[in-house]
């Protein structure tokens, strides 16, 4: 039989309330530690994210302990608004800088739209890629060229704010400066771009005969859509949000290889947020080929950008000049959809001047002409 405990009866009881007091002790202070620690973390929580575009709140007496604003309801805010910029030129191309919002009505699929935020653009950084046409049509201007995305560079770029890239094409393209700062980089990055024209395909061409297969050797042919593509997906779609983002392309428009269709690089453009300034330039006197301006000109109409025709190297310079004050002199307009299906379909937008004032000095306006709309998940 086992033993029978020598213990008196009620010991064990007196011993199982006295450690349950203690334990019980023990909850309470690790409470009152953990909740003074949840205290100190509550007041050092960062502010929350602020819409871009709007001025930060202005700091107010509310007591500490008063509960902050929910930051998914900004995020939801930001992310129903369409975003387009702006560029008025009266009739005598001179840029219009005195625009309200009451001048302007936007329209999407002819539906008028009610406009959440106007305000000029002066000061949003930049990130910019310089595509340069290297083919055999650019021998008698690459140098002209040369100097002046050199000075566009220099005019442009400011360290603390902005990016560029340059990028040169034939077949295919190259990467000559990845996008930097530096302006010291992207002049270097300028003087490495040359024509590329292989000696065999040169002496071809002199006989007028085909150029080499472009799987053999692409410097015989013109990839502008394919290069495009490539400095979107590879160097503009990675720049920040937030950054206004755009290609100054030089080239006479006359893709010969590019397996990319121009509507999808456009589409592609769109949806990055990426404007397009074409200036349509070529040696006079190379034989083959054209200057395609309906090419240029549709690419960067659809885009939100503009495309130049210099016919002289002073014109050229000209043409670099308006597109850096084009960059400095636009509006941003935000606005939330009347259609709130997010379906991924595009949708088209205009933007007209109802100011009858203004009117009489027959503006242009530049922007994107739509955008896709967002899809759901």
């Amino acid at each position: 039989m086992p033993k029978r405990s020598s213990q008196p009866p009620g010991l064990f009881n007196m011993l199982l309330q006295r450690y349950s007091s203690i334990t019980i002790l023990i909850i309470i202070a690790f409470s009152a530690t953990a909740a003074m620690t949840g205290a100190q973390n509550s007041r050092t929580k960062p502010n929350p994210v602020r819409v871009a575009g709007l001025a930060p709140p202005t700091p107010s007496p509310t007591p500490a302990s008063q509960p902050a604003e929910p930051e998914a309801e900004v995020v939801r805010v930001e992310t129903n608004l369409v975003n387009t910029l702006l560029t008025a030129v009266d009739k005598d191309h001179h840029f219009i800088t005195s625009l309200r919002a009451e001048d302007i009505r936007i329209l999407e699929a002819d539906v008028v739209q009610p406009i959440s935020l106007f305000e000029r653009e002066t000061n949003r950084p930049l990130s910019l890629a310089i595509l340069v046409d290297t083919s055999e049509s650019q021998r008698a201007v690459l140098a002209d060229e040369k100097s002046a995305a050199g000075a566009f560079i220099d005019s442009v770029i400011r360290p603390e704010k902005d990016r560029a890239a340059i990028v040169s094409f034939t077949g295919v393209p190259r990467v000559e400066q990845e996008s930097t700062n530096d302006r010291a980089k992207l002049h270097r990055g300028i003087e490495r771009v040359r024509i590329e024209l292989s000696a065999e395909n040169a002496r071809l061409l002199a006989n007028g005969e085909d150029p080499l297969p472009k799987e053999q050797d692409p410097s015989g042919y013109t990839g502008i859509w394919d290069a495009m593509w490539m400095t979107i997906a590879d160097l503009l779609s990675k720049a920040p949000e937030g950054t206004r983002r755009a290609i100054v392309l030089l080239s006479d428009g006359d893709d010969t290889s590019s397996t990319i269709k121009k509507q999808d690089v456009i589409d592609f453009a769109l949806k990055s947020d990426v404007a397009i300034y074409s200036i349509g330039i070529r040696d006079r006197d190379f034989p083959e080929g054209k200057l395609d301006s309906g090419a240029l000109r549709k690419i960067s109409d659809h885009t939100g950008g503009r495309a130049f025709f210099p016919a002289q190297p002073g014109e050229l310079q000209t043409a670099f000049s308006q597109i850096d004050q084009e960059l400095r002199s636009q509006y941003l307009i935000a606005y939330s959809p009347t259609n709130k299906n997010r379906d991924g379909t595009y949708r088209r937008i205009r933007v007209e001047v109802v100011n009858p004032e203004l009117l009489k000095n027959k503006p242009r306006l530049l922007y994107r002409e739509g955008y896709y709309a967002k899809a759901s998940p």
